[in-house]
C-alpha cells in the first residue's frame, strides 16, 4: 500500500512543484497511459479522466506531512500546488527506484497547462478508438473547450512525443 503512495510522493519530488489538481490528475493519469507504474482507477469525468483514488492519497500524504500543499487566490478560483516536504524526502528512501525514463516524461507534463493536458488525457482514455472517432469523442464530452484542429494535432503529436521518450510502442 504505501509503496503506491511511494509513487506519488517521488512523482512530485521529480517535477520538483505541481501546480494544480487537475493538471497532478491528467499528468499522474498519462504517466499511467506511457506504463509507468500508477495503480489508481480512472474514470471520465467532467475535466476527462478522473482518478478519486489519487485524490485520497494526496490528502493521506498531506496529512502524514509527505506532501504540502498551498493554496493562492486567482479571484475566480482557487490555485492548489504540491510539494514534496523534508519528511516527504525521507520517506523516499524507502521507496523503488524510478523508472528511467520517468524524469524525462514528468518534465514534459509539467511544461504544458492544464487545458492541453485535459485534451491529451482525454484522447487517450478513448485510445482504443480510431483517431477521428477520438477526436469526435472528444469534441462531443469537450465541447465547451472548442478544441482546434491544431490542439488536436499537437496533441497527437506529443503523445507521439511520450510514447517515443516512455518506450511505449
Amino acid at each position: 500500500m504505501l509503496q503506491e503512495h511511494a509513487r506519488i510522493v517521488q512523482f512530485i519530488a521529480m517535477a520538483e512543484e505541481v501546480c494544480g489538481r487537475k493538471k497532478l490528475q491528467k499528468m499522474i493519469y498519462i504517466a499511467k497511459k506511457m506504463d509507468f507504474p500508477f495503480a489508481e482507477k480512472y474514470e471520465l469525468h467532467m475535466y476527462g479522466p478522473y482518478s478519486e483514488e489519487l485524490t485520497l492519497r494526496i490528502e493521506e500524504l498531506c496529512e502524514m506531512g509527505f506532501l504540502s500543499e498551498s493554496c493562492t487566490d486567482k479571484g475566480s478560483y482557487v490555485q492548489y500546488s504540491y510539494n514534496v516536504t523534508e519528511e516527504g524526502g525521507r520517506f523516499l528512501e524507502t521507496a523503488d527506484k524510478p523508472h528511467e525514463k520517468l524524469a524525462d516524461c514528468i518534465n514534459r507534463l509539467n511544461g504544458r497547462t492544464s487545458r492541453f493536458l485535459e485534451l491529451v488525457s482525454t484522447l487517450l482514455y478513448f485510445d482504443y478508438l480510431p483517431k477521428d472517432e477520438q477526436i469526435a469523442k472528444v469534441h462531443i464530452v469537450k465541447n465547451k473547450l472548442n478544441f482546434t484542429e491544431d490542439e488536436m494535432q499537437d496533441a497527437f503529436d506529443f503523445i507521439a512525443e511520450l510514447q517515443a521518450c516512455s518506450g511505449v510502442a
